[in-house]
């Protein structure tokens, strides 16, 4: 173990703190995989950085204080852990991607004088639209070319802190309201803002240090908008291919519309409403539309006679269960005999699930199923023989019989599973013969016109919430596996997203202030002491943002039900 002794540690522009007493008190600050440095004087990451060197030092964006992610211009004066983040992360990846939107909105209002919001993610991008109008091919070279001039400038991402009542008025000056009377319904105060040349952002977690890391991204055109596109864990060091999906991007502009409609655009109109006492009715309004999607699909697999197996994939969180059940009802209506199959119970005994190369459980592979049972049980009733489908205990980590099922001339089959579109339990099933359906809360209601609720965060929360009712995990298991599940998800699900004949976004404008009250406390359990603390006071971070809504008005039947309980499935 290294020890650096450092009695006038680097400040590099950095303010001089008056020390304790009017005394110099050492401390020490351990580097995770690197030395050990003592100092008597605050120090920022940046400092660290330069002292440590750590091995791809110029893609780190931010540092773990304490398990707290923060900017590199945190200052530390006490003892602390910390640990370097850079782009070959989940979490360096998303201070990326933060810091690329602002300097895109940035470059927007140099470029064209006009804001522009971000709609959704699409083909490992960011979608975003100028509210004014179409965005033509010039428009994107301007804005293209401005991004490029910030970039090479090297302006720094700032960081302040102000009271509350000093952000709304410099949200008000710069025209973004919506984001003002947001700080007012969460009464965050002081609050944490960035700024970049003369534009202030807002953001509920670290941005990268400056323009200047942010070489690498591409803007392509796609409808009245753009897409911005940025490095992803599969492609650190370049940009991914660019595949916009025509069902994906109906299923997005479509709910985009819909949203628009009923005024439910960002976390302020929600606020609104649920103050207005209109929460029942964006609860009912928002099932009816599920139903009536439901509802298409259904009608849409009766007008095809030879269909026989409807196959049902998303990533974990997405809602296949309740999905699969209320498709079933759905059939019904349409004069179908449908019965449901749960992937999931095809799971291997615990102790033979394989592992990652940390020594972990992997339970995202596809080789986690009894792959050649589900084979054979498929092809069995396929042929319409009877089957005894087993039932897995998740407690156990163990399979049981279940109960016997046979397909019959006419009835269909629904199986759900998050790889129920992979080709090697699918091709079993002659083509003709199955419809697939691919699910996922594909978008919601967004913070404000440049912070998008991530739907991978919106389904942890769904997941951490039916973990911790059902399953017996504790919310550190749920957040410690989280980047497998994500890692899977990319690897084996997303992939197979292609061969579905449809899209369905289980997402509901509601549901992040229906998950609030469970979420909440279930994340304050998680102490400071362990490595995810960090990832859990984020969420909270995020949450406080969300309006609390009662819960006894939720349908029985809803997707949300799935995971906060009181499902009637």
């Amino acid at each position: 173990m290294i020890i650096y002794s450092i009695v006038h540690f680097s400040q590099r522009g950095n303010p001089v703190f008056p020390r304790r007493g009017g005394l110099p008190l050492t401390f020490t600050v351990y580097v995770k995989n690197g030395p050990v440095f003592s100092s008597d004087v605050p120090i920022t990451g940046k400092s660290v950085l330069a002292e440590s060197r750590p091995d791809g030092c110029d893609t780190v964006v931010a540092w773990r204080v304490n398990n707290y992610l923060r900017s590199l211009d945190w200052v530390i004066e006490d003892n602390t852990n910390v640990e370097f983040i850079d782009t070959s992360s989940f979490e360096g990846m998303e201070v990326y991607r933060r810091s690329l939107s602002f300097l895109l909105v940035l470059a927007c209002r140099r470029a064209l004088g006009r804001n522009i919001v971000l709609r959704h993610s699409i083909s490992e991008g960011y979608y975003w639209e100028d509210p004014e109008g179409h965005l033509s091919q010039d428009d994107i070279e301007a804005i293209r070319s401005m991004m490029a001039d910030l970039v090479s400038r090297d302006l720094p991402f700032i960081r302040k802190v102000v009271s509350l009542d000093k952000a709304r008025a410099i949200f008000e000056r710069q025209g973004s309201g919506e984001v003002a009377r947001l700080f007012k319904w969460a009464g965050v105060d002081p609050v944490e803002l960035y700024r970049c040349a003369d534009l202030y952002g807002y953001y509920y977690a670290p941005l990268a240090p400056s323009t200047g890391y942010l070489k690498l991204f591409d803007l392509k055109p796609l409808g009245p908008g753009m897409v911005l596109q940025f490095p992803t864990i599969n492609y650190p060091s370049a940009l991914p291919p660019f595949r916009a999906s025509k069902n994906l991007s109906g299923v997005f502009l479509d709910y985009a519309r819909w949203l628009e409609v009923l005024g439910l655009r960002t976390m302020d109109s929600l606020h609104q409403k649920i103050a207005e006492g209109k929460g029942l009715e964006v609860i009912l309004i928002s099932e009816a539309f599920h139903a009536l999607n439901l509802g298409k699909i259904a009608e849409e697999i009766a007008s095809r006679p030879n269909v026989k197996v409807v196959a049902i994939s998303g990533p974990s969180g997405s809602g296949k269960t309740t999905l699969s059940e209320r498709l079933k009802i759905q059939l019904q209506v349409c004069g179908k005999n449908p019965m449901t199959l749960a992937m999931d119970n095809y799971f291997v005994d615990r102790e033979n699930t394989p592992r990652d190369e940390e020594g972990n459980y992997d339970f995202e592979v596809i080789e986690a199923l009894e792959l050649d049972m589900l084979s054979g049980h498929l092809g069995r009733l396929l042929a319409g023989e009877e089957v005894v489908i087993p039932q897995f205990d998740f407690i156990e980590g163990k399979k049981f019989p279940g109960k016997r099922i046979t397909l019959k001339p006419g009835d269909i089959l629904i199986m759900e599973g998050i790889h129920g579109l992979n080709d090697r339990i699918t091709d079993v099933i002659p083509k003709e013969e199955r419809y697939g359906i691919f699910v996922s809360p594909l978008t919601g209601v967004y913070l404000d016109d440049h912070n998008r609720t991530s739907t991978t965060d919106n389904r942890l929360l769904r997941r951490l919430v039916r973990d911790a009712r059902t399953r017996g995990h504790s919310p550190e298991s749920t957040l410690t596996i989280w980047p497998n599940v994500i890692k899977g998800a990319m690897k084996y699900v997303f992939p197979y997203q292609k061969r579905a004949d449809i899209m369905f976004n289980s997402s509901l404008p509601y549901e992040l202030s229906a998950l609030r009250a469970y979420a909440d406390p279930i994340l304050h359990t998680v102490p400071e002491c362990s490595p995810v603390y960090g990832d859990a006071q984020r969420l909270l971070s995020m949450l406080r943002f969300i309006p609390m809504l009662p819960t006894e008005n939720i349908p029985n039947n809803s997707i949300i039900r799935e995971f906060i309980g009181g499902t009637c499935f």
